[in-house]
């Protein structure tokens, strides 16, 4: 499997890096979901990497690379790009390590992450936000990195932070009390991808391995495709544990060859599993985090019968996003439409459209109107909530019927974004 000059990680290596990491990283825990196993008919478990201290896995491979810094290098410093998980994983390493950390964040970053990586890092550490995007930050990053002769934390395209996320497949093996048939693993950059891939190559090579992108990210499975590692144009940010334009190369190389499959997930898709794992079963995980269990859907003739396991990679999800979580996961699932409705200008219309028009079961989720003509009808954007995706044709019918019906706007992307 070693081609040519292709970086793979030596069990031998991950071996060393879960011993350097041991006292700092918690063993998670490797839990049976009865719930998710009754509804696929398999054995599902969930490898909890949001139970550890910065409440994702990343904490492995940050602190892996810090520790295997030169005296030197540790003296002059570390520095790193990220506005989530990683830089929490970097603060806590420099504080345990003793060894200052300069984060660079993109400026709209939320305030509660940059609270987070404050307590993690504590005098150790300081944050400069720069520019509007992780791109501007990472390039200020870089420019300090050469400026000040200082150490680049990278992610993801780093052979010991590759070997640091490695051993959550370590732990999986040693945990689990049957051999398992899949493992299915988010992919952001992909060094948990490349790291836990490598580690099941070895020690359980009949394990089918999947990995798990965003719909709206695919850098990974487009990679593949191309046979080349494979920058993307544009990104859909939602996911933004997994979002990236591009993978690194280390992982790229590592991937092509241990993967047996990637799939993509709907942003809407991995929104519903966000919300059930919350209401259901009281787990809290960030959109990242959901994307291994979301893609079980689209497996669920593949594993009936099977032991299948998800990596839920992290939990560090801002409150303050649940409206938007809420609203994809509807429309995802069919129950939520916008539509622009033409109101004749008479008294009535309003009361006509809510008694004869709407079913007893929609919701009238958004209402906006203002009359600024003398026309016969004038329009507003009205959003419907429906009990069932199936009530959509009968609605659009009496629309028509009653010629209430302008436009129906949740497949007009240009219009739609300014609505959710």
């Amino acid at each position: 499997m070693n081609m040519g000059s292709t970086y793979f990680p030596k069990l031998s290596d991950i071996k060393v890096a879960a011993d350097t990491i041991k006292n700092v990283s918690a063993v998670t825990p490797l839990g049976h979901s009865l719930r998710y196993s009754k509804q696929f008919d398999a054995n599902i478990y969930l490898k909890r990497e949001d139970l550890q201290q910065v409440r994702s896995y990343k904490i492995r491979g940050a602190y892996n690379k810090i520790s295997s810094l030169t005296s030197k290098q540790s003296e002059c410093g570390v520095v790193c790009a990220s506005a989530g998980n990683h830089a929490q994983g970097v603060a806590l390493s420099c504080k345990l390590l003793k060894i200052k950390g300069t984060i660079f964040m993109p400026t709209p970053t939320p305030k509660q992450k940059l609270e987070q990586v404050e307590m993690f890092g504590e005098d150790y550490i300081e944050i400069k936000l720069v520019g509007d995007t992780f791109d501007d930050a990472s390039k200020a990053a870089m420019q300090e990195c050469e400026a000040l002769d200082k150490t680049f934390i990278h992610p993801f395209d780093d052979q010991k932070v590759i070997e640091g996320q490695a051993t959550v497949g370590l732990e999986i093996l040693e945990q689990a009390e049957s051999p398992i048939d899949y493992v299915f693993i988010p992919i952001g950059g992909g060094g948990l991808a490349s790291g836990l891939s490598s580690v099941f190559k070895k020690l359980s090579p009949n394990t089918k391995i999947i990995g798990v992108e965003p719909k709206g990210a695919p850098s990974m499975t487009v990679s593949i495709e191309n046979n080349k590692n494979t920058a993307l144009d544009q990104i859909e940010k939602f996911i933004d544990g997994a979002a990236v334009k591009r993978v690194g190369d280390l992982n790229f190389a590592i991937c092509k060859e241990n993967l047996d499959a990637t799939i993509t997930v709907p942003e809407g898709k991995v929104c519903e599993t966000i919300l059930e794992l919350y209401n259901k079963d009281a787990i809290v995980v960030e959109p990242a985090g959901a994307l291994s269990i979301s893609a079980l859907d689209f497996y669920a003739e593949d594993i009936k019968g099977k032991n299948v396991v998800c990596v839920v990679s992290g939990s560090n999800n801002d409150i303050t996003r649940t409206p938007e979580i809420k609203e994809r996961a509807l429309l995802y699932a069919n129950l939520k439409h916008y539509f622009i409705i033409n109101f004749p200008q008479r008294a009535g219309a309003l009361k006509e459209f809510v008694v004869d028009i709407l079913g007893e079961n929609d919701d009238i989720t958004y209402f906006q109107y203002a009359k600024k003509t003398n026309r016969e009808n004038g329009s507003a954007v009205v959003g419907v909530q429906l009990k069932s995706a199936s009530d959509l044709e009968p609605l659009i019918a009496k629309l028509k019927q009653r010629n209430f019906y302008g436009d129906y706007l949740n497949d007009k992307p240009d219009l739609f974004q300014f609505l959710v």
